[in-house]
């Protein structure tokens, strides 16, 4: 029996191969990484990197597509919040008290673990040693225990902290660099450390009602945002996929809590999506299931059609992407690991050389956010709309005696009234309830000054609670909400590793298959040799792609062809133009395609065109070669 968990596919990346071309090709670097060699340095860059110029560019064509894909597609109102967050925010928020991971210490070391982390990690490796028997001092690992293993790895985001410290103990789980016993998990917060959310969420939820406004007060609507994030991460030790500075970008879509269809739905319905549930993980399985979307919402394996929808749009996106559709699945979040303000959670993971990492998280997150910021701020978030037939509604309604609550509370009468005219139903009906057994009902009144709240006793003489029935010509109503939330650094750290391989004849070559849409580069542009005539074309037709948009290099180094082509293929550049002794007499050029290192030769205006249809993704390279003329009978390495 084969463990599911602890190994990838038969193409698994050499990870210190990959990463060292992506280092030395300035993808990314350890930020301060010249202080962290120096002797004297104390300070700890861990989880902290740097873009060089082939990374920048990925990264801003990853935000391009996904802001056409979704801003411009859903016609969404795209916002760009502070990254500096009151703490009060965050605590009304409740990432404060409740956005934490469980952490184990090595107290001889002294290095800090996350726990299930700890836990996933030793597991895997004795599977991996003891299936294939090379478990030190020890026979290979029984079928009992593989599938204990197994199924503790499948259901390793259900367990919380007592849990997770009875694993620690009972397989006598160890750091495994020191081989050094853990102290049991304590909670670890993410945020408090921070100068920002972990998210871009909360400046959106704060901005609702202007946003309301922006779309002519009509519903359902989304808003976005792109921005920086910031969390005090445990042990960020996987390269780029757990850092303490990244990119997120987020989707609030807001919809009406009775009625979460889309009516968009029908475009994806009919897509496939390997799902995980929250019931096959419990069920120890780690293999997805394959449904249609509509199947999936049907049977309510999904909660409702627009969370089925945005899944189906991420889907879109990371294929468009580039990402490798057999290292894809949704799992969906166990009740232990779910998030304080979500109903529903699914994760897009994508595998890689350190497993399944969760890429994108699609909540509904219900009405959570926008309640607790308008009941502390006394701010109602709510929609209004017009009911197409009045109805008649008996409601609880709170009058303040104004003529004494302003003598006797001053300046903090307004912010009372504020917070009473934000008091739901139910809380009213309590209030009145106290109000006729006490003669004083108790307020909970937000203090502006500080952000704390407190409470306020009002007696029968300011307080005035009654029943009546109105008759209601609107529907008012607090939105859910859907949350699509993107981290752009995983995405890009994984699309890599999906497009990295290696020339069969040649493993030293590598080559990153990017999609010209989200290439660096697009064009590399080469004169066959350093003839003084060739050198002048070359530039000129880099500047003519620039000018139509293109991202051209030239490389006129004295570098046999084969070698610049090759260099040139670790970055990703789709295509390479040649200009040769042939341009000279009759204007004519190369045009290599990096996967297949095929050429076709054409005029320059054909050749432009060409790579302008293929980077806008209108053409194919089979056309290309259908229309010009291929070049056959030499090698790249004999081009010197």
């Amino acid at each position: 029996m084969a463990p599911t968990l602890s190994t990838l596919n038969g193409d698994q990346v050499d990870r210190s191969v990959f990463e060292a071309v992506l280092k030395r090709r300035l993808f990314f670097t350890e930020a301060f990484e010249i202080y962290r060699l120096s002797p004297d340095y104390k300070g700890d860059n861990r989880g902290l990197f740097d873009y060089g110029p082939p990374g920048c560019a990925l990264l801003a064509n990853i935000v391009d597509v996904w802001r056409t894909h979704f801003v411009l597609e859903e016609n969404m109102l795209e916002v760009d919040c502070t990254v500096i967050t009151p703490a009060q925010v965050l605590k009304t928020s409740g990432h404060v008290d409740k956005f934490a991971d469980w952490m184990c210490k090595d107290p001889v070391k002294g290095d800090y673990l996350r726990a299930d982390h700890l836990v996933e990690n030793v597991l895997k490796a004795r599977l991996e040693r003891g299936t294939k028997g090379l478990l030190k001092d020890s026979p290979r690992l029984d079928e009992a225990t593989i599938a204990e293993y197994n199924g503790i790895l499948a259901r390793i985001d259900n367990y919380d902290g007592d849990g997770l410290a009875e694993l620690i103990k009972q397989h006598d789980i160890r750091n495994p660099e020191t081989n050094n016993e853990v102290l049991p998990p304590i909670p670890f917060n993410l945020i408090r450390a921070c100068l920002s959310p972990p998210g871009t969420a909360q400046g959106q939820f704060l901005n609702f009602k202007k946003l309301l406004d922006c779309n002519q007060g009509v519903m359902p609507f989304a808003s976005a945002s792109i921005g920086k994030c910031y969390r005090n991460e445990i042990s960020p030790r996987s390269g780029l996929l757990r850092v303490r500075e990244f990119l997120l970008a987020e989707i609030e879509h807001y919809v009406d809590p009775e009625n979460k269809q889309h009516e968009r739905f029908s475009e994806v319905s009919g897509l496939s999506l390997p799902l995980l549930d929250r019931e096959m993980q419990l069920s120890g399985k780690t293999t997805p299931r394959t449904m249609t979307i509509k199947q999936a919402v049907e049977s309510s394996v999904i909660d409702n059609e627009t969370l089925g929808y945005f899944l189906g749009r991420v889907l879109l996106l990371l294929l468009k992407l580039g990402i490798d559709p057999t290292k894809l699945r949704f799992r969906q979040h166990m009740a232990n690991e779910m998030a304080h303000y979500a109903r529903d959670c699914w994760d897009a993971e994508l595998l890689t050389s350190y497993g399944w990492i969760e890429c994108v998280g699609c909540a509904d997150r219900s009405a959570y956010d926008l309640t607790v910021h308008s009941k502390h701020t006394g701010t109602p978030f709510v929609v209004r709309e017009a009911l197409p037939e009045p109805v008649k509604v008996d409601e609880w309604q709170a009058t303040l005696n104004k003529k004494l609550a302003g003598p006797r509370f001053k300046q903090d009468a307004k912010t009372i009234q504020t917070a009473l005219s934000a008091l739901d139903q139910p809380t009213l009906a309590t209030l009145s309830a106290q109000l006729t057994a006490t003669g004083t009902a108790t307020l909970t009144v937000p203090l502006l000054s500080d952000g704390t709240t407190t409470t306020v006793p009002l007696p029968r003489d300011l307080l005035t609670i009654t029943k009546s029935t109105r008759l209601l010509t609107t529907r008012t109503y607090t939105p859910s909400v859907i949350e699509p939330s993107f981290g752009i650094g995983r995405i890009l750290y994984s699309l890599l590793e999906h497009v990295y391989w290696s020339r069969p004849d040649d493993p030293a070559r590598a080559v990153l298959s990017l999609p010209a849409a989200l290439a660096p580069t697009k064009v590399l542009v080469v004169p066959l040799s350093a003839n003084a005539q060739l050198t002048p074309l070359a530039h000129r037709l880099a500047a003519r792609l620039r000018r139509a948009g293109i991202a051209s290099n030239v490389d006129a180094s004295s570098a046999g062809i084969g070698k610049r082509y090759a260099r040139n293929d670790e970055v990703g550049t789709p295509f390479g133009v040649t200009v040769d002794f042939e341009t000279l007499r009759d204007g004519s050029v190369t045009l290599r395609e990096r996967d297949s290192m095929v050429q076709v030769r054409g005029g320059e205006e054909e050749v432009v065109g060409a790579v302008r249809a293929l980077v806008e993704g209108v053409e194919t390279w089979e056309g290309v070669m259908a229309r010009l003329k291929v070049v056959v009978g030499k090698k790249e390495d004999e081009e010197e």
